[in-house]
């Protein structure tokens, strides 16, 4: 089980909930004091202007995606501003010998309206075929046949299948997991309850074992990435290392 976390959750959240630490050097050594496999970094609206992904050299570091969060707008289906704030991602995930991009298609980037999606498509196939490098992986609270229509845009699209929303979209996992078992490429690990609140995982309405059986029915290789409640303040390296032990002794009955 390759087990990473999402950037930001190693540190206290002084400087937003999930946002890139300027201590950025320091989750990455506390990442392999927990042994765990990779960071999924975040670049945010907060962040983009200063994010270091733009100037640094990350390459040696274990960095599994860039996660487009800055793109979780109104606008996403703007042109300008669509382009503005991918390309230069696209381009520092090149530079950085990073392999895949994720786009959340959440809250006020959801595209479940068709006129929207359609909208959409036509921008991000234009983006995957310049970028065609890149593997961009959705993150999306839609329907299957929905998020079918992004999937089937190129062979360099694929699911990041975030655990927790799709418990409260009401979305039966195990279907999902059958129906895209050949384009997930990242699992969000999260518990949420019916009505979308974040928990501590096992406390929600997550159906774990159902996932990790399904997953290891379709012999999923892909990353497992931890975006978990955050516990105490301060506590962050004692709260993640209790997760990714519970998730670990969950993944190892199921297998």
């Amino acid at each position: 089980m390759r087990m990473g976390i999402i950037q930001g959750r190693l540190s206290r959240p002084d400087e937003g909930f999930q946002e890139c630490p300027k201590d950025w050097r320091r989750e990455f050594e506390i990442l392999s004091f927990l042994s765990m496999n990779h960071i999924e970094w975040i670049v945010t609206k907060d962040s983009f202007d200063t994010n270091p992904i733009f100037s640094e050299n990350v390459c040696k570091y274990p960095v599994q995606s860039i996660c487009a969060d800055n793109i979780v707008d109104e606008r996403i289906i703007e042109r300008s501003y669509f382009f503005d704030n991918m390309t230069p991602i696209c381009l520092s995930a090149i530079k950085n010998n990073i392999k895949n991009v994720t786009i959340p298609l959440l809250e006020d980037s959801d595209v479940s309206d068709d006129s929207v999606r359609k909208q959409f498509c036509i921008l991000v196939k234009e983006l995957s075929t310049k970028f065609d490098s890149i593997n961009f992986s959705i993150e999306a609270e839609l329907d299957p046949a929905k998020l079918e229509d992004i999937l089937s845009l190129g062979e360099n699209f694929s699911v990041t299948y975030d655990t927790g929303n799709i418990t409260s979209c009401g979305i039966d996992h195990k279907k999902y997991i059958r129906r895209f078992k050949h384009k997930i490429n990242n699992v969000h690990l999260k518990d949420r309850t019916f009505d979308a609140q974040t928990v501590t995982p096992t406390t929600g309405d997550t159906d774990f074992k159902t996932i990790f059986k399904n997953l290891n029915k379709i012999n999923y290789a892909g990353v497992f990435t931890l975006q978990t409640a955050r516990g105490q303040s301060g506590l962050e390296l004692e709260t993640i290392a209790k997760h990714k032990e519970l998730f670990q002794e969950m993944y190892n009955e199921c297998a």
